[in-house]
């Protein structure tokens, strides 16, 4: 079988063909999803991605399912997985009316809540509110984050490695945007350097640019020309030995990314 892992970050494994936007190594083939997916037609048995839908617009998305299916073989299986709005909305109701009941730790909940339905949304500059949020010592109700966020929040706080692949032509290239960045200011102005960070940041890919539900993903799957959407659990696949892979799970078994709805769909 020939599977294939669409913007994989650094959750890849040898025997995918993994494809991200950003360089990762010799085990990743780097390349912009928004140019379409860069194999021929009825390729592999199997597409996966995570978290990679949302960061499309809706008719980028679409584009994008399409390009799953021209890709797949007859029968072959797309998995999706996606920050589920449903959940994300009952989360948010709930915090809400407990919240108004005066409830101290569902008013701090409502407050991480607010984040995970908007910052990323909204966000104009790199981490956002969530950034912020996460930053602080202790996290307002971490177990209650944790399980929102699974193996994402450890990942975040783990120290990160020193960069030793740091030289004199990496400083030289930081000081030539900086004099590149006075030189447009001039030419610019303020609103126009501000402007440009903004427009840098809604499409540097961080940003969401739709969510979805198990309804308008099944929708969408369809639409594509898949068959059969039905929404799966982390663990629960109809792709043979799934678990074995750790790409929705880590290797003691914990979810990666527990705020996910996870769907799959035939190529027919």
């Amino acid at each position: 079988m020939r599977y294939l892992n669409l913007g994989c970050g650094q959750r890849f494994h040898s025997d995918w063909e993994n494809v991200d936007f950003l360089p990762g190594g010799s085990s990743v083939r780097t390349h912009d999803l928004r140019k379409g997916i860069p194999f021929p037609d009825l390729s592999f048995d199997v597409v996966y991605h995570s978290h990679v839908l949302e960061h499309f617009s809706k008719v980028e998305g679409m584009q994008l399912l399409r390009q799953c299916h021209r890709v797949l073989r007859v029968d072959g299986i797309v998995r999706v997985a996606v920050p589920d709005l449903e959940q994300i909305a009952r989360l948010y109701l709930e915090a809400l009316d407990k919240s108004l009941g005066g409830d101290r730790d569902w008013q701090e909940r409502y407050d991480w809540m607010i984040l995970e339905m908007y910052d990323q949304t909204v966000r104009d500059e790199s981490g956002g509110g969530m950034l912020a949020y996460l930053s602080r010592d202790p996290i307002p109700q971490r177990e209650f984050v944790a399980s929102r966020m699974g193996g994402e929040l450890r990942r975040l706080k783990a120290p990160k490695p020193k960069d030793t692949h740091q030289t004199p032509l990496g400083k030289g290239s930081r000081i030539l945007n900086l004099a590149s960045r006075k030189i447009a200011r001039l030419a610019l102005g303020r609103k126009g350097i501000q402007a440009h960070d903004l427009g840098a940041i809604r499409i540097s890919g961080e940003v969401h640019r739709w969510m979805y539900d198990r309804f308008s993903l099944a929708r969408a799957l369809e639409e594509a020309g898949f068959s059969c959407p039905r929404k799966v659990g982390p663990t629960e696949s109809g792709i043979p030995e799934w678990t074995k892979f750790n790409l929705d799970t880590e290797a003691d078994g914990s979810v990666y990314k527990p705020d996910s709805l996870y769907m799959e769909a035939i190529r027919s």
